[in-house]
Parts: structure tokens; C-alpha cells; sequence
């Protein structure tokens, strides 16, 4: 029998993280054997039972011996990026706690900022690993879409969900992966050609994002690529369109369990549904083009967010706005179905790191790791 017991902010549920293995926290929307999986929504814990089984990623995590300490907390239904939620409290970002952790991953990235987890598992649709990596100053890994088994992860978009490990640096990724995939080991070498996407974040943030790629010794090639708008327009068709499909009957049973934000989000389904049979045409051709980038550099790089991370009162503005500043240089991405990496990187005069995004082909995990890798002992 496990025990466990309600708890706010960090984690929605604590567990008794009986093992031998390394303190894991697992996201709430990943099925523990034994607990109830509430995806942070309160229509969804009304009627949640024990998990009759692990979700599938968890395997390796049981062979190794894992102690799972708790269910994180996480954005309400992993919809948006800023990491609150109106039911279980919410993370406290642990750079600043006047600032938003990030999302949808919040209780992910905090538990291992704070010590009480090794290695964290996320999901990322859009971003929702690495904007929490970025938010609270540590590493994440958005995977290859497919990679991981999604079997027993509620969903947000299936064409996009990934799960993936956040932990404090790059090593604790190497372990996150470890334990997902049995056997797994970064590549021999990083890479030496990376190609660095502008971007127009601050400069002070793509500065940072520069000097750190310098300090590596990587050979970098300037990259003036002028497809991002049709792949955000692909990715936010799709999105939109999945999201209503999974969770909008949850939405209608139960109004008031689903909070203010997640309903925003629902009720602008009708703005992109028309154009979907058209997004998933044209995002094929985009993704084949996307994908030759990797015949000119083996990885690409750029910031993750092209801001810090906004003040919690800032929410109470324009909401939509914010999530697409916080999402855009991620959800491509996702729609691109390619891994990335984030990882802190110091900003000169700042209190807050920067966090750099590396960009691998599919399958590319073993690369991106051993680069990231690189790029960390070149900055600490």
C-alpha cells in the first residue's frame, strides 16, 4: 500500500519514496501505481481512483530501485506556462519568490531546485519542460516525440506531448535519461558545428546565450532562418484543436473545477479549428524543411525564453499575450517533434541566469547531452 497525503505548493501529493535509488518527483499527470493522478485539476480529483498500474516511462525508473517522493504540482491540465494553480497552490520559484516558477512542469522544476528530488519527470507539449528549467534556474530535456512511452500520461495535445527529465545540471539529465531508457549514455563527443538561430530576446540574455556557446569552444554559425512564423502557426493550430478535444467534456461536466484560465484557453478553440486540416499539410512540408538545417550544423542554439521570468502580478494582465511571449522560442519545436535541451547560463550584473536552449535532430538526445555537458564545464 503507498501512503500518501495531500500537500500544497511543490507537490500535490507526498510519498513514503521507499527505494534504494535516486529521489525522484514525478509530474501529476504521470500515473504512480497506487495514487491518484489528478493532471493539478480539481474536476479531475474529484473523480480520480488509484492508478491500477504505473505509467509505462516509469519502468526503468522501478528497476532502478527509484524513490518516487511525491506527485508534483503542475499548471492546471499542463495548459499554459507560467507553472500556478488555483486548487493545490502554487510553486515557489526559489530565485525569486515574487516571480512565476513556469509551466506547465512548476512543481517538476522546483522539487529539484530545492534538494527534495534528484531528477524530476516533466511533460513538455510546448515547452513546459524547459520554461520551468529556465524560470528556476535549472536543466530539463524536452525528448524526441515518441521516444517515451506515453502510456498512463493524461494528455494536452497528442501530436505534441513528450515526457522528459528536469533535474539541477546537465549530469542529472544524463540520469533522468538513464532511467527512462535503460542503457542510455551521452554520446562519445559533442558536437563541433552549431547553428545559432537569431533571435530577438534582451540582449543581455542573448549575449549571456553567446558567451557561453564562445566559452565552450564550439564552432558557431550564424543562422538567419525565416520559417519560425509558419511553425508557431502549425503548432498553435494543432494545440488548440487537441487541447479541445481532450479535456473540453471535463470542462462541461464539471465548470466549477476547472479554473478561470483553462476555460480562457477552451473557449478560443473556434479561432483556429477552421484552419486545422490545412496546419497539419502545411506543418509536413515545414517540418521537412525545418529538419535540413541539420545538413549545415549538427545542433542549434538560442535562448530559451527572450525574457526573465515575469512577475506573478503580471498575470493579472494579459494572460495570452504573456504565454506566447514565454513559448516562443519552444513550441516550434515541439512541432518540429526534435529534442532540446535547457540549461542556466550566467548573465553578468544579473541576480537571474539566462538558460540556453540547445536544439538536436530527432533522436538526438545523446548529442545534445554530451554538448550541454560541454558547454557547463566551459561555464561553471
Amino acid at each position: 500500500m503507498v501512503a500518501y497525503s495531500l500537500a500544497v505548493t511543490t507537490f500535490i501529493s507526498r510519498l513514503d519514496g521507499r527505494g534504494t535509488g535516486p529521489r525522484v518527483a514525478v509530474k501529476d499527470l504521470i500515473d504512480v501505481q497506487g495514487v491518484p493522478t489528478t493532471a493539478g485539476c480539481r474536476a479531475v480529483e474529484r473523480n480520480a481512483k488509484p492508478a491500477t498500474r504505473d505509467a509505462a516511462c516509469l519502468s526503468g525508473f522501478r528497476s532502478a530501485d527509484a524513490r518516487i517522493v511525491g506527485k508534483a504540482n503542475l499548471h492546471e491540465l499542463a495548459m499554459l506556462p507560467f507553472g500556478t494553480n488555483p486548487w493545490f497552490g502554487s510553486p515557489v520559484n526559489p530565485l525569486d519568490p515574487t516571480l512565476i516558477p513556469g509551466g506547465s512542469s512548476s512543481g517538476s522544476a522546483v522539487a529539484v531546485a530545492t534538494g527534495e528530488a534528484d531528477v524530476a519527470l516533466g511533460s513538455d507539449s510546448g515547452g513546459s519542460i524547459r520554461i520551468p528549467a529556465a524560470c528556476c534556474g535549472v536543466s530539463g530535456l524536452k525528448t524526441t516525440y515518441g521516444r517515451v512511452p506515453l502510456e498512463g500520461v493524461w494528455p494536452l495535445a497528442p501530436s505534441f506531448d513528450t515526457v522528459g527529465p528536469i533535474a539541477v545540471d546537465v549530469g542529472g539529465l544524463v540520469l533522468g535519461m538513464q532511467l527512462l531508457e535503460p542503457g542510455f549514455s551521452p554520446g562519445p563527443a559533442p558536437a563541433r558545428r552549431v547553428g545559432r538561430l537569431s533571435t530577438s530576446g534582451r540582449p543581455d540574455i542573448e549575449s549571456a546565450v553567446d558567451e557561453a556557446l564562445n566559452a565552450a569552444d564550439l564552432e558557431v554559425v550564424p543562422l538567419d532562418w525565416g520559417e519560425w512564423e509558419t511553425g508557431t502557426s502549425c503548432f498553435t493550430t494543432i494545440l488548440f484543436s487537441e487541447l479541445w478535444d481532450v479535456d473540453h467534456q471535463l470542462a462541461d461536466a464539471d465548470p466549477g473545477g476547472v479554473g478561470a484560465d483553462v476555460m480562457q484557453m477552451l473557449g478560443m478553440v473556434d479561432l483556429f479549428r477552421p484552419r486545422l486540416e490545412d496546419a497539419r499539410r502545411q506543418l509536413t512540408e515545414w517540418r521537412r524543411s525545418f529538419l535540413t538545417l541539420f545538413e549545415r550544423v549538427e545542433l542549434l542554439a538560442l535562448p530559451t525564453l527572450p525574457v526573465f521570468p515575469p512577475h506573478l502580478e503580471d498575470l493579472e494582465g494579459d494572460r495570452i499575450s504573456t504565454a506566447v511571449e514565454l513559448t516562443s522560442h519552444t513550441s516550434l519545436f515541439n512541432a518540429a517533434g526534435v529534442p532540446c535541451t535547457a540549461q542556466p547560463v550566467r548573465v553578468p550584473r544579473s541576480a537571474l541566469p539566462a538558460s540556453l536552449e540547445l536544439v538536436g535532430p530527432v533522436e538526438g538526445e545523446e548529442l545534445l547531452l554530451s554538448t550541454a555537458l560541454v558547454i557547463e564545464r566551459a561555464t561553471s
